[in-house]
């Protein structure tokens, strides 16, 4: 088949890949995917969806770094893979390696959604209680996104580890400012979290625990 042509059938499994995972359709994507991955060995796109199919819907980690790691290899600048591949380190709790990653997708001035590496930068700093790093990052994502509400969550973490609770209670109150669910209210976020505590585990019911803790100061 001429090239065109095989680029062209790419394009179309592609899509219908797309068109499918939009739908929860995970084998089709899956199988389109795979499809789309005969005819160009070499898609980024295709190599980075399947890397999503893997980490977000098939819980691979291990086969989601290696398609990430495969478009990052095919497009260096593929700033979107390589924030995908940190949070797949990151899943693992390989922390160090998932802020290399990070920092490579910021590395491109031209990646428009660079907060979302920064947010997860913090994350990984604060798992590794580098809490001033961490807090570093969160400000740079608010300096990209002042009415992102999260980051002045794990900013109140980052405090609260400190010791600094008073900076905690400060940063916690601008979250539930900003977060539309909660409007402000103290009582709203109290019960959602109460509810969402009862749902988690490990790492997610330890902050959980502890943005209760900080709503009482």
């Amino acid at each position: 088949m001429p090239a065109e042509n095989r680029l062209q059938q790419a394009t179309a499994h592609y899509r219908l890949g797309v068109s499918a995972l939009s739908e929860k359709r995970v084998q089709q994507a899956f199988v389109e995917f795979h499809k789309a991955l005969e005819f160009n060995p070499n898609d980024k796109e295709v190599l980075n969806a399947l890397g999503i199919v893997h980490l977000m819907h098939l819980d691979d980690i291990p086969k989601a770094i290696e398609y990430f790691g495969r478009a990052v290899k095919v497009a260096p600048d593929y700033s979107e893979a390589y924030n995908n591949l940190g949070y797949s380190y990151e899943k693992s709790g390989s922390y160090e390696a998932a802020i290399t990653a990070y920092k490579k997708a910021i590395s491109n001035p031209l990646y428009t959604t660079a907060e979302k590496a920064y947010f997860n930068i913090g994350n990984a700093y604060f798992r590794l209680g580098r809490y001033e790093a961490a807090l570093a990052a969160f400000k740079d994502v608010l300096r990209r996104e002042p009415n992102f509400s999260t980051p002045y969550m794990r900013m109140a973490l980052c405090y609260n580890a400190l010791g600094k609770y008073g900076e905690a209670s400060t940063a916690m109150a601008q979250a539930l400012k900003l977060d539309p669910l909660y409007n402000g209210s103290r009582e709203k976020a109290i019960e959602d979290l109460t509810l969402k505590k009862l749902k988690a585990t490990g790492l997610e019911e330890n902050d959980i625990r502890d943005y209760l803790e900080i709503l009482k100061y």
